[in-house]
């Protein structure tokens, strides 16, 4: 059955390559990402099924007529996937200074709640839909130089969990761990030693089958792709 999908941070790594994934499996995407170069590279690179768009998460009145248009173009989403988000430079947390830490802020958390505040009460009219937030591994755990990332990432576990116990029947909110994926992202943590990680096409792989078996049932689990 072919499902609509809502997916943010579409233009690189794990949302390019889950838009691929689905897309190839022939179900309907609406993504956004903040590069409009990239969105035309992939659009290139997709079928006529997906569509994309560019937004900074951190706009909510941008956020606002994404979501509107998208659900006149497609409906309300099965899946809405927060996947945008940024990493801080490897640095002590008192070097880094208050643009850059608010950068890594507004993006991972506002960001997140700017695209869940306008998607929601589509998904609640239509009586059912998954939002899947992805946290990480430093969301469960924690790492030397990265500490805003990883307050961010806690803090979509908490308030992903917390969503959970709001939401309706029928719908379901679930924070996941991707897993290492070789991306820029961990490149700009591991430097060469990201490439010894697994690439983002082959992760998709698995885990757009894994997504799409989610449902209700699984509404404030905290999940990592197998």
């Amino acid at each position: 059955m072919s499902r609509t999908l809502f997916i943010t941070g579409v233009s690189k790594g794990l949302g390019r390559a889950l838009t691929l994934g689905f897309d190839a499996l022939g179900h309907r995407i609406l993504g956004c990402s903040r590069d409009q170069e990239a969105l035309e590279t992939l659009a290139r690179d997709c079928s006529d099924r997906v569509s994309v768009q560019a937004v900074d998460v951190r706009d909510d009145a941008a956020v606002a007529a994404w979501i509107q248009s998208a659900v006149e173009e497609a409906g309300a989403p099965d899946l809405l996937i927060n996947n945008a988000a940024i990493i801080n430079p490897n640095a002590p947390l008192w070097h880094l200074d208050a643009e850059t830490f608010d950068r890594v802020i507004d993006i991972n958390i506002k960001g997140v709640q700017n695209v869940m505040r306008h998607a929601l009460p589509h998904m609640i009219k239509q009586g059912r839909g998954i939002v899947i937030n992805l946290s990480s591994g430093w969301g469960r755990s924690t790492s030397p130089e990265v500490a805003p990332y990883c307050a961010t990432k806690w803090a979509i576990e908490g308030l992903t969990q917390a969503l959970a116990q709001e939401l309706p029947s029928g719908l379901a909110a679930i924070p996941l761990n991707p897993g290492v994926i070789h991306t820029q992202m961990l490149e700009s943590c591991f430097g060469s030693g990201a490439s010894h990680y697994e690439e983002a096409s082959a992760w998709a792989e698995r885990a757009v089958p894994f997504l799409l078996e989610l449902g209700p049932e699984h509404n404030g689990q905290s999940l990592s792709v197998p």
